[in-house]
């Protein structure tokens, strides 16, 4: 009869290129797994991995046993989840993805902060240039800048967030004025590319309420928000990015914010909560952890002017 070590071993070589993957995942050797995985297959009495090509390939009675797998393996984390949340225990496996910069910055030290609290539980963080484009359920935390496309999933807006548009001293002295957004249309403008947004198509709102939309041509793009600060920094030209990648350029002096009173839409730090996992006690402890170091805005002018911040 199989047991739910069976079935948690045979997972972990389904997500798996190849039985040395494997091993190094579950942390033994690779004729260790090579072993288990016969003795599994001579319990069942059929083959369950095709191992003649260079990549494990299910066989059909596999893959039938590969989605039991997810059934019971989702039961026995929700009942384990269920028992910790009737004892108020933080236990179990906190899995959170972010995107590279923001994730690096804020969410990262919160994790290990976590991690060191409670020591019944373990964390992954994933970081990725598009955390939304990830299955969301197999996260108890999508931490994600802007407006949501996950319209069927809870949203918490962890902290707000605007978007600014700036340039370096040295650009904005040689370049032509910027008085209105339609000016922006003839200079050097920069674009991070880094979801599905259209990133070319600049809306702006004035003090007055009024609406003005600007089609940039972009004369340089990347899909790392890092190097775009990089380039803007070097004066290569105009940038709109977050307030709180360039709050402290903008501070010492090293960009200079273009056209100030015209204000482009918000796009607050939120966090997207996997459908099973979005109540357990491990994720409300993790998003009171990450609330808290975000107040108050660690990249404020406030927090700045506070000593140990």
């Amino acid at each position: 009869m199989l047991t739910s070590d069976d079935l948690a071993f045979f997972s972990v070589l389904t997500t798996s290129k190849s039985l040395a993957e494997s091993a190094r995942k579950l942390n033994v050797t690779p004729p260790a797994v090579t072993q288990r995985l016969r003795a599994l297959e001579e319990k069942v009495g059929v083959r369950l991995i095709d191992r003649s090509g260079r990549h494990l390939r299910l066989t059909e009675e596999g893959s039938l046993v590969a989605s039991h797998s997810v059934i019971v393996s989702d039961a026995i984390d929700s009942l384990t989840e269920a028992l910790a949340d009737r004892k108020g225990a933080v236990r179990g496996h906190l899995r959170v993805a972010a995107p590279h910069g923001f994730g690096r910055i804020y969410v990262a030290p919160v994790v290990e902060a976590f991690a060191r609290e409670h020591r019944g539980a373990t964390a992954t963080l994933q970081l990725s240039d598009h955390p939304t484009a990830l299955i969301v359920d197999s996260y108890e935390v999508v931490v994600h800048i802007g407006a949501s496309a996950h319209l069927d999933q809870v949203v918490t807006t962890l902290a707000p967030n605007d978007r600014i548009l700036c340039a370096s001293p040295e650009y904005l002295a040689s370049a032509a004025p910027i008085s209105t957004p339609a000016d922006l249309a003839r200079h050097r403008c920069l674009v991070v590319r880094e979801n599905e947004e259209d990133v070319t198509l600049w809306r702006f709102k004035g003090s007055r309420q009024e609406s003005a939309t600007v089609r940039v041509n972009p004369v340089m793009s990347s899909n790392d928000g890092a190097v775009i600060r990089d380039w803007a920094l070097a004066g290569q030209g105009v940038m709109m990015r977050s307030e709180w990648a360039v709050a402290e350029d903008l501070a010492d002096g090293r960009l200079r914010q273009v056209l100030p009173n015209w204000k482009l839409p918000s796009a607050d730090i939120v966090a997207i909560l996997g459908s099973r996992h979005g109540r357990s006690a491990r994720t409300a402890a993790f998003l009171t952890m990450l609330r808290q170091s975000l107040k108050p805005l660690p990249w404020s002018a406030d927090a700045a002017e506070k000593p140990g911040q």
